[in-house]
């Protein structure tokens, strides 16, 4: 082989290794965890540049929210919400979607169905939400449901108060952690009917349950594991005591957890010890400092979005389909990368 036949199989065998490795990454999915202060906003920006937003926050304080949502958008280079997922309709869920609606085009929402909570307050808001669904498309969605969202295995494991009845893929051990689980009273409200859904990007998995309650969790993941294992876990219920059970989430045994919490919203003791302890967890990160949990039961600063009610800094994740991810906090810049697992 003459010297210049060797050069250009070596460079033949270099593009072809190129290829390989961006076959195996392809662009990265972009996740934004959005301070709403204790509500939930979290912007999807997928690697074909479609847009999910689940959940808008809050309604009221001069569409605080809403500004916040719109400022990450923008960063993000998103001029429109392709899918409004609205886990349930509590006022830091789908209280801002209007607010927002009006600043931003949205495409598609996607819901449970009807409200379960009837009164001035829920019927007022619910009907706020309605109005502003009408101009779209709507998509009520039950489990064992797929968006139709490119490039992602995005599957929806509960709504309605309905759950999963067959694994996901690569799901479906037995759970031995159900033995010591220990029922709670059963939750009336939407928080028991959340949208919860699993995102899959090649062999990376996030899964947000919304505000589902602890005893819908429980069937989920009892008698068998039916969600499988993930790489992120945004703690349900903004880490409240009446969700989170070990059962779950040490079934799911993230490698990375954030919590959506506000400084005096979520964050209890009880959950965050629950989440702290999981097996394989290699780090946890916080929208805020819990002021209500002392500091034995808060991360350390650096994970931490915003230590005060005055700032709005965002937690920011990007994943490639070979399951490696980075973290980064907006307030202070730190970063860490997780490895393929």
């Amino acid at each position: 082989m003459t010297t210049r036949t060797a050069i250009l199989a070596a460079c033949v065998c270099c593009a072809l290794a190129a290829s390989r490795v961006a076959s195996q990454t392809g662009p990265p999915l972009h996740v934004t965890f959005i301070d709403v202060e204790g509500g939930q906003a979290t912007l999807i920006v997928t690697p074909s540049r479609e847009s999910i937003l689940i959940d808008a926050g809050y309604q009221g304080f001069d569409d605080r929210d809403a500004d916040r949502i719109e400022a990450e958008a923008k960063r993000a280079g998103v001029s429109r919400i392709d899918y409004m997922i609205v886990t349930h309709y509590h006022r830091d869920h789908v209280g801002g979607v209007p607010a927002l609606a009006a600043r931003i085009p949205i495409g598609t929402f996607v819901d449970h169905g009807a409200s379960v909570e009837k009164g001035d307050a829920p019927d007022a808001l619910f009907g706020s939400y309605m109005k502003v669904r009408e101009k779209g498309r709507h998509l009520r969605v039950k489990p064992g449901d797929r968006l139709p969202i490119s490039g992602l295995a995005f599957w929806i494991v509960a709504s309605a108060g309905d759950l999963l009845t067959q694994p996901l893929p690569g799901a479906g051990d037995p759970n031995p952690l159900c033995r010591d689980f220990v029922r709670k009273d059963d939750d009336p409200s939407e928080n028991a009917r959340s949208v919860g859904m699993l995102i899959g990007y090649g062999r990376f998995r996030l899964l947000d349950l919304g505000d589902l309650t602890w005893n819908k969790e429980h069937g989920l993941a009892c008698p068998t594991n039916m969600i499988g294992k993930v790489d992120l876990y945004l703690t349900t219920h903004h880490g409240t005591e009446s969700s989170g059970p070990a059962a779950i989430v040490h079934a799911v045994a993230p490698r990375v957890a954030v919590m959506n919490n506000g400084s005096t919203k979520g964050g209890s003791r009880e959950a965050w010890k629950i989440v702290r302890t999981s097996p394989g967890l290699e780090d946890f990160w916080q929208l805020h400092y819990a002021a209500d949990a002392g500091p034995d039961h808060n991360v350390p600063q650096q994970f931490i979005a915003n230590t005060d009610e005055k700032t709005a800094h965002a937690i920011r994740l990007t994943a490639y389909q070979d399951g490696r991810f980075s973290i980064t906090n907006a307030r202070n810049g730190h970063s860490v990368e997780y490895k393929v697992r």
